[in-house]
């Protein structure tokens, strides 16, 4: 098969019949042939077949298109015109030889020309204008329109292939682009400046110069077209709608549509999620973005909903920003009033003015408030009994006070009246009973049964909360009225609140107790003024005198208090290095009474500490060890000195801090071995560790001595701060264990560094990598001569003692021993069985 570029046809074919054609190179006997050539070029030789006798010409037939032709004479195959791939990109073509008589000797044979395309076509649009549509806040890189151009030539080469571009982007506000095309595809689509940017109201039409170029756009010689693409720019169809409104209990058959969503883009998925979660969402949403209420709300029960609406593509990604929408629930009058108690009681004293407020009947209701459905009025209904009239009381109808309406009230009259007040909404009614009691007026004071109590004596430790008096005094007011209750105060004597006094509310009785811990040291004397009074005010003109106060002294005795630290807890940090008879800290504690005090330690099971008994100074005993104990709690008692029953303790906790004094060592939980024959190139985890307080940097190093061929055997490589990998670094090792020196550092402050000798075995290992001892059978059960040889001994050994038996029978029996022989067989059987 033969590709010819093409040879210049300079002349006609007639005049290449004279030419000298030795030197043609395209030359052969008739057979099968292809030959590839470019479309367009001109006229052109493609081969010259040469005759064999009895052959005198050449003819050629087939799909010629009037260009294609053979010389009969010289058989040159020749091209007289262009070719063209648009047209035609296969020829086929029958050459044969004929004699004189014009008989085919040999053929036909069968000639391909396949034509071959060059870049001879411009792409071309479908369209001369372009026109689309994008929405407002359209999905950056979502394509809303498309652009499509095709190219004549062959589109299995690069010739038909396309490449698209934005030329120009009128108007321009901004540096970047608001569109962008995808340069296979021509899909339009905003850019994310585009889709934040895009706005109706500012700009609505952009036109696009789009440019498309065939060569895959990378050549300087593309053919190039472009065209003008017009965008309008709309509304976003994506947007929240307004807040929706519902009215309570609905009657509707639901679910209920309540508003719409649509996406800028088509077959997206709506969905709903919620905000607050709620046990349920009462809404949903159908596939076109109809959102429904399914059920009946209850304001009371909720009064709004806030929830969202996502679009989601087939992938599930997000479409739109989520749109928040509020639902609000609109109040009915679903709800009657609600007495706030099932019944009110109002005191009013018999000498209140006419026109006085003497209480508020309080109602509610669950309806919407500050609306006509949750607004209430009041209006008495009936009162009893209606003595000395029929009209004493008056409520105003929008707050429920309770008025008089003008005379003061009697006792003597009535002690007691019921009202039934009518409390109503626009649409129910409700009745609060309401009694209003008459009650004496405060015009009595209290009055001691004693002016003087005279006095206890007390001791200081005596407990808090010890009764030392009981107290009475009486008033002469209507009983269990607050005009009779008697409530008793310390008024002189007691500035640090050390007493106080219960009343009992039936029998108006005092009871002095103590509130606070008495000390002798610091107020050995109370004389204490008490007084007697009424939570009701007292009526004018009548006030409290002499006869509603009482004295009363307390005398405190001195004991004997154990002696007082300054803290119940003394907390210190040291180092664990500090030398023994360091000061670390001092105690301190009093005698209430003066005495002096002693101090000892208990506790002390380290003997790490001693104590000064008379200056309460703690020193360091014995050297501290942190690693033995990093918090060290002791007790410290301090007793007196004349009296070492009264004593007292605090706790004194010594935290220690460490220094590095702990030399490091490797850690030994696991043996080290490496599995027989060694390859060279395993490698083992090995461990370094001390007692020493651990930080969070790197700790420790590991290296080799250089000696005994340490190093030439072995290697060591860091993994960690506290981790390091063991290598052998040949195979040359015997089955045996070996002695590794390893360095290890610590890094502390001060360094310290330890040499470790790290015992590796070098073992045959089972098929699960564990090392083990291969043992020998036959060295682990006797031979044949050798349990031979046991068997003989242990047959001599029992001859040996059966002889001795017998020996000490026969003993015994020449001796003249009384025992009868079988009794003495038996006993010495007994005694070796």
């Amino acid at each position: 098969m033969l590709k010819l570029c093409g040879l210049q046809f300079l002349l006609l074919i007639h005049s290449a019949i004279w030419l000298n054609l030795e030197c043609l190179s395209v030359s052969g006997p008739l057979q099968d042939m292809d030959f590839f050539v470019q479309e367009g070029g001109g006229p052109r030789i493609l081969h010259q077949f040469t005759l064999e006798s009895p052959a005198v010409s050449f003819r050629v037939s087939g799909e010629k298109a009037g260009i294609i032709d053979i010389d009969p004479r010289t058989g040159i195959l020749y091209i007289n015109g262009s070719l063209d791939w648009e047209t035609k990109q296969v020829h086929k073509l029958q050459v044969e030889s004929l004699d004189e008589s014009g008989s085919t000797v040999k053929g036909p044979y069968a000639v391909t020309i396949y034509v071959e395309d060059i870049n001879d076509n411009p792409p071309e649009f479908n369209q001369t204008e372009y026109f689309g549509v994008v929405r407002q806040n359209s999905r950056p890189g979502k394509p809303f329109m498309y652009v499509h151009a095709t190219d004549r030539d062959d589109p299995t080469t690069p010739h038909a292939q396309l490449s698209y571009s934005i030329l120009h982007h009128f108007p321009k506000y901004f540096e970047e682009m608001l569109f962008q095309i995808d340069n296979a595809t021509g899909a339009i689509s905003p850019t994310r400046t585009g889709s934040y940017y895009l706005d109706p109201l500012k700009q609505d039409t952009f036109t696009l110069v789009v440019s498309v170029k065939d060569m895959g756009g990378t050549t300087t010689n593309a053919f190039a077209s472009s065209v003008d693409v017009v965008i309008t720019v709309m509304e976003s169809l994506w947007k929240a709608p307004s807040t929706i409104y519902i009215k309570e209990n609905s009657t509707q058959v639901h679910p209920v549509n309540i508003t719409k969503v649509q996406s800028n883009e088509p077959d997206v998925i709506y969905d709903l999620f919620e905000k607050e979660k709620l046990p349920r969402l009462p809404f949903s949403i159908s596939k076109d973005g109809d959102i429904y209420v399914t059920e009946p709300l209850d304001r009371e029960e909720k009064d709004s909903y806030t929830f969202f609406v996502v679009s989601k593509d087939s992938t599930g990604e997000l479409v739109d920003k989520p749109l928040q929408i509020y639902v609000i629930v609109e109040d009915i009058n679903d709800n009657p009033p609600v007495c706030q108690q099932d019944l009110t009681v109002i005191e009013v004293q018999e000498n209140e003015q006419g026109g006085s407020n003497i209480g508020t009947v309080l109602a509610t209701d669950m309806d919407e408030e500050n609306t006509f459905n949750s607004r209430l009025r009041f209006q008495i209904q009936s009162q009893e009994p209606e003595y000395p009239s029929n009209n004493l009381f008056y409520i105003q109808q929008d707050t429920g006070t309770l008025q008089l309406t003008g005379r003061s009230l009697s006792k003597r009259d009535s002690a007691k009246y019921s009202l039934k007040v009518l409390v109503s909404d626009p649409q129910f009614q409700t009745i609060c009973d309401v009694e209003v009691h008459v009650i004496d007026i405060n015009d009595e004071i209290p009055i001691f049964e004693k002016s003087n109590y005279d006095s206890v004596t007390l001791a200081e430790n005596t407990p808090i909360g010890t009764l030392i008096l009981e107290i009475q005094a009486t008033d002469g007011d209507e009983p269990a009225t607050g005009s009779s209750l008697i409530i008793y105060q310390v008024k002189e004597g007691d500035p640090n609140n050390t007493f106080i006094i219960e009343t009992d509310s039936e029998t108006n009785r005092g009871f002095v107790r103590i509130n606070k811990a008495l000390d002798f040291e610091t107020t050995p004397v109370y004389d204490l003024v008490i007084n007697a009074t009424n939570p009701e005010p007292l009526v004018s003109g009548v006030k409290y005198n002499s006869s509603s106060l009482t004295t009363f002294s307390i005398y405190v005795t001195n004991v004997d208090e154990p002696p007082t630290f300054q803290t119940p807890v003394y907390k210190v940090e040291v180092s664990e290095d500090i030398p023994v008879n360091t000061l670390v800290m001092t105690v301190e504690a009093h005698d209430p009474e003066g005495d002096s005090v002693r101090y000892s330690l208990e506790g002390d099971v380290r003997k790490w500490l001693r104590i000064d008994s008379a200056t309460g100074q703690i020193y360091t005993a014995s050297l501290l060890d942190r690693e033995k104990e990093e918090i060290y709690s002791i007790e410290v008692v301090a007793s007196e000195l004349n009296n070492a029953t009264q004593k007292s303790r605090a706790f004194l906790v010594l935290q220690l801090r460490d220094v590095n004094d702990n030399y490091p060592h490797i850690a030994t939980d696991n043996p080290t071995f490496f599995c027989y024959p060694v390859s060279g190139g395993e490698r083992t985890l090995i461990q370094a560790t001390d007692a020493d307080e651990l930080f969070f940097y790197s700790k420790f190093t590991f290296s080799l001595p250089d000696e005994a061929n340490t190093r030439s055997n072995w290697q060591i490589s860091k993994y960690n701060a506290t981790h390091a990998y063991l290598s052998p670094k040949h195979g040359n090792f015997e089955e045996k264990v070996y002695d590794v020196p390893i360095i290890l550092n610590d890094n502390g402050n001060p360094p310290l560094e330890n040499k470790v000798n790290l015992k590796v075995s070098i073992c045959k290992c089972s098929s699960e990598n564990s090392c083990f001892i291969e043992i020998d059978r036959q060295h682990s059960w006797p031979t044949v001569g050798q349990a031979i040889g046991i068997l003989l001994g242990v047959l001599l050994i029992i001859g040996a003692i059966l002889a001795g038996v017998f020996f000490h029978m026969k003993h015994k029996e020449k001796n003249g021993k009384s025992q009868p022989k079988d009794a003495k067989d038996k006993a010495e059987l007994n005694r070796l069985a």
